[in-house]
């Protein structure tokens, strides 16, 4: 699957609807399981989910709070893991590395805020419950529908972002300056 921060999505939901639909026939209070459930399967996420990020991928971790990075800093492949917050990565005089670089950021409610110089090549692939997003030059509004928007000439580009968020609620937006 393209971004499976979809698939993870949908499997979270067919399980609450199930949780509902049991607790409706059974008369059981769902709301007494799903939070307890909710917090074991966070924290489950948390501590199985380094062992699938490559070696050389860094990871960002923040439960409450923002990640901002600007000026003159060197931009690899990361995952970012956010609860609740922001990012805000501003590559205007980043090094960025020849090739593709790949960011995936995770979060359940946050804003992301990218800047890119118009030279790097940027692909996007977003999936939320809610994402509300202004990405080069287009605004999009989604509910339960995955975006994808990729500049002009990334094909070609020599160095490119690939950016992956996946978002319960989120805002996204991506310029070239």
């Amino acid at each position: 699957m393209h971004n499976r921060g979809q698939y993870h999505i949908g499997i979270v939901l067919i399980i609450i609807g199930l949780l509902f639909l049991i607790g409706r026939m059974l008369d059981v209070n769902v709301w007494s399981v799903i939070w307890p459930l909710g917090l074991i399967g966070l924290g489950a996420w948390l501590l199985l989910r380094q062992k699938h990020v490559g070696s050389e991928t860094s990871v960002s971790q923040r439960f409450l709070g923002d990640i901002h990075r600007e000026g003159a800093w060197h931009v690899t492949d990361e995952e970012i893991r956010i609860f609740i917050g922001d990012v805000d990565l501003d590559m205007a005089q980043a090094d960025i590395s020849t090739g593709e670089t790949n960011i995936r950021i995770f979060g359940f409610i946050g804003d992301v805020d990218i800047l890119v110089p118009k030279s790097v090549g940027v692909s996007i692939s977003s999936t939320g419950f809610i994402t509300d997003a202004k990405v080069l030059g287009q605004k999009e509004e989604k509910f339960l529908t995955p975006l994808r928007i990729t500049s002009n000439g990334y094909e070609k580009a020599k160095t490119k972002i690939r950016l992956e968020t996946t978002f319960f609620i989120g805002d996204l937006t991506v310029k070239q300056v």
